[in-house]
């Protein structure tokens, strides 16, 4: 919670809670000098894998702690031999989707006004909606 607290991946209390208890959620880390840097949380669905939330401190940003735990998230969701993963990101996450297609996620659709707005913007964000089929 005090990592998301700085990451600010948009994961809740209760949602980070949940991942560290259910069986069917598998929560990765990544641990740098003893200290963790960044975490994902990907869930296993009937055929597919949804990552739910990834995260990374600020200054760990660009270094490919995003790319080893979206490594980590294709690795898990082919062990459960899952067809594919699907996520959902913020529509002006350009960060986030610009890794997202690097791993060879593509733009499904949108979901019209799912967000909330973040602190200092006004109305409602739009949310993208990616996917990766696993071979």
């Amino acid at each position: 919670m005090a990592l998301e607290a700085q990451a600010q991946s948009g994961a809740s209390d209760a949602q980070l809670h949940e991942a560290l208890t259910d069986a069917t959620t598998c929560v990765l880390g990544c641990i740098q000098a003893g200290e963790l840097v960044g975490y994902a949380i990907v869930a296993r669905l009937p055929f597919d894998a949804e990552l739910q939330a990834i995260g990374v401190l600020p200054e760990h940003r660009h270094l490919g702690v995003g790319g080893g735990l979206m490594n980590a998230v294709l690795q898990k969701a082919a062990e459960w031999q899952s067809e594919r993963v699907l996520l959902e990101v913020r529509a002006g996450n350009v960060a986030a989707i610009s890794l997202y297609k690097r791993w060879g996620f593509s733009v499904d659709g949108l979901r019209k006004g799912y967000y909330p707005a973040v602190q200092g913007t006004a109305g409602w964000e739009d949310a993208v909606l990616l996917s990766r089929t696993l071979s």
